[in-house]
């Protein structure tokens, strides 16, 4: 399984990013694919998990209306597109995948727990 992120850049607050997470090495339709993020001296937190098996798209709560998570199974691309973003978004963003139990729900893996991981791609947002 191999995640490779792009699309990290500098930019000014409300700009809009739009990440790409290139994936190989599983099937897209039974897997969930997360985007995580981590500042400088801050734990990594989840920041949005899409569900391969129903496309189903989960957010971390304050992050909602801001971020999007989107697929295209067909690239095994997931993108995370950012708008308004603030300086509080300056982070090295990172995709995840794992595949569930039938019982997992996507939502579960914005606490962590995915089985790989990309190398990452940085972000910052400048006043």
């Amino acid at each position: 399984v191999l995640l490779r992120e792009s699309g990290g850049n500098a930019v000014q607050i409300g700009e809009s990013l739009r990440l790409s997470c290139v994936t190989s090495g599983f099937s897209f339709d039974d897997h969930v694919v997360c985007w995580f993020r981590q500042a400088a001296g801050k734990d990594r937190e989840g920041v949005a998990c899409i569900d391969g098996r129903d496309r189903n798209a989960y957010y971390r709560g304050s992050l909602m209306g801001r971020f999007g998570i989107s697929s295209d199974s067909a690239k095994m691309t997931v993108f995370l597109q950012m708008n308004n973003l603030e300086v509080e978004d300056t982070a090295v963003y990172y995709c995840a995948a794992d595949k569930p139990s039938p019982s997992q729900r996507g939502a579960y893996y914005l606490d962590g727990g995915l089985d790989h991981w990309g190398s990452g791609t940085l972000v910052t947002v400048s006043s």
